[in-house]
């Protein structure tokens, strides 16, 4: 069976993960450090972990299998999922993959050193209807391919 692990504080997509998972029956576990409301959709089961800089990526590699699916914007974490066989998604939709995981953590770390230079000050592009549109058609896809694995 699927599970569907979201990496929610941050989270933008948490309507669309719940659409999909709904049609499809999926439990789904919506990890954070507080703040978030339960979700009505029934399969949805909200952790709330200690506060801590990791603790919500902890709990989601502590406990995710091959072929369930996390969406996060964490590129550590997603490739922590990797590592279990999971499929990991960006809330964009955008897909991370074990050929491409190595090239996001080198690139995270070189952008994380030009923040603290000051060489670069701006953030990532404003997320937007198009980027949601193209999540909701990745889960759908992803959901199905990890349910043929599984």
């Amino acid at each position: 069976m699927v599970t569907i692990y979201v990496d929610a504080d941050a989270c933008p997509v948490k309507d669309e993960i719940m659409r999909v998972a709904a049609r499809h029956d999926l439990k789904t576990y919506l990890v954070c450090d507080g703040g978030l409301r339960p979700s009505q959709y029934p399969a949805a089961e909200l952790i709330i972990v200690t506060q801590g800089a990791d603790a919500a990526d902890d709990w989601i590699a502590d406990n995710i299998r091959k072929s369930d699916i996390c969406v996060t914007n964490d590129i550590p974490l997603a490739a922590r999922c990797l590592k279990q066989d999971a499929l990991a998604l960006k809330p964009n939709g955008e897909p991370y993959t074990e050929n491409g995981i190595g090239i996001a953590l080198a690139t995270r770390e070189l952008m994380q050193v030009l923040r603290e230079t000051g060489k670069i000050t701006g953030g990532p592009r404003a997320f937007n209807k198009s980027d949601r549109s193209q999540f909701l058609n990745r889960l759908e896809t992803t959901v199905q391919a990890a349910k043929r694995q599984s």
